[in-house]
């Protein structure tokens, strides 16, 4: 397809924040395609300039840093609706890159920022072995080499855990409050298994530590959704000939949704106002999100698998896997305590979206 067929929907950024509010740990293509998303709308629709991200790369990828920096901080999102039409954004929320991995230079310089007043949230994606959790108890891997280098020497932690303890005491020693936590993996009950992490390492550092993060810090769970494939050479040729040149692009699907718990004692973006669902208990939503979305997808590629097909939008065009997928969530549909039928047809329209390969 030319990119004269391609209908281009442009959201420029028109406003960048003045004041860092938020330290992001893992600086990857589904943060810059979801959290990031969400805050420059928030921007853009409120006006508060005080909910700017700083965020980190903490094991890898100095490069995307760099590119970063040298962009001025700012990268496109295209976002598919389908394979005729595009949303094109520009993210300038994002004020501070930094590259904090064990042979980076900024280290210290992202425990300063999290140790600053102003910054009131810390969210993560760093994946669900960045916890160091031992799958089947939940308990802390303290024979893991990152584990050991961060309890032997924890000024200079290496681990997501290790920095948000580090930073914590900080902020405990200067008499700061402390921030929120909130981890964005795709992982159940999210917010729980990072505060284990964090208060079972505080406890190699200072009893007293881990006691003050347990009574005083938040840790609210969330349940997040986005398909943000790896970038192509296809996908790029795709948005150089739509006149971006952009080395930092993320490419996904239109579809997104962001669902936390209410836990914020310092404050928070007005999320809400830009589709984030504010709730009490995210368990319900990760539960419809596995059993109808994940478990569609799953038997759409199974049956693909099984008659040759290579993707699942492709499964998605035939009869049967169509009937079979409608079938299923229809079924799982009515076991849940929120009406599901959206759910339903959503599953089924970002399965057969095709300008995503899935």
């Amino acid at each position: 397809m030319s990119p004269r067929e391609i209908h281009v929907e442009r959201h420029p950024a028109t406003r960048v924040p003045r004041q860092i509010g938020i330290v992001h740990l893992g600086l990857g293509a589904f943060h810059r395609a979801h959290q990031a998303v969400y805050l420059q709308q928030c921007l853009e629709r409120t006006g508060d300039e005080t909910w700017g991200v700083c965020s980190a790369n903490i094991r890898a990828n100095r490069t995307l840093v760099e590119q970063l920096r040298a962009n001025d901080l700012r990268y496109h999102v295209a976002e598919y609706r389908d394979s005729e039409h595009l949303d094109l954004r520009q993210i300038g929320v994002i004020r501070e890159a930094l590259y904090a991995g064990p042979d980076g230079p900024d280290r210290e310089a992202l425990l300063v920022r999290m140790s600053d007043p102003a910054v009131r949230i810390v969210t993560l994606t760093v994946t669900e072995k960045g916890y160091f959790l031992n799958p089947a108890s939940g308990e802390l891997l303290t024979q893991a080499e990152p584990i050991v280098h961060d309890i032997a020497n924890p000024t200079t932690p290496h681990t997501a855990p290790g920095l948000l303890v580090a930073a914590l005491a900080r902020r405990r020693a200067a008499g700061t409050p402390p921030f929120t936590v909130l981890c964005c993996d795709n992982m159940p009950a999210n917010g729980q298994r990072t505060r284990r992490a964090v208060i079972s390492l505080a406890r190699h550092r200072d009893s007293e530590l881990a006691d003050w993060i347990e009574a005083q810090v938040a840790f609210p769970s969330s349940m997040v959704d986005r398909i943000v494939p790896a970038m192509t050479d296809a996908d790029r040729t795709r948005l150089a000939d739509l006149g971006v040149d952009d080395p930092a692009a993320v490419v996904c699907e239109a579809f997104r949704q962001w669902v936390i718990e209410e836990r914020f004692p310092q404050g928070r973006p007005d999320w809400a106002g830009d589709g984030v669902e504010m709730v009490t208990d995210v368990t319900p939503f990760e539960t419809m999100k596995l059993r109808l979305l994940n478990g569609a997808h799953s038997l759409l590629a199974y049956l693909g698998a099984l008659a040759g097909i290579e993707t699942v939008d492709a499964a998605v065009a035939t009869p049967g896997a169509l009937r079979a997928a409608a079938a299923l969530l229809a079924a799982r549909g009515g076991a849940h305590p929120r009406p599901a039928g959206g759910q339903r047809r959503c599953g089924l329209y970002r399965a057969a979206a095709g300008a995503l390969r899935q």
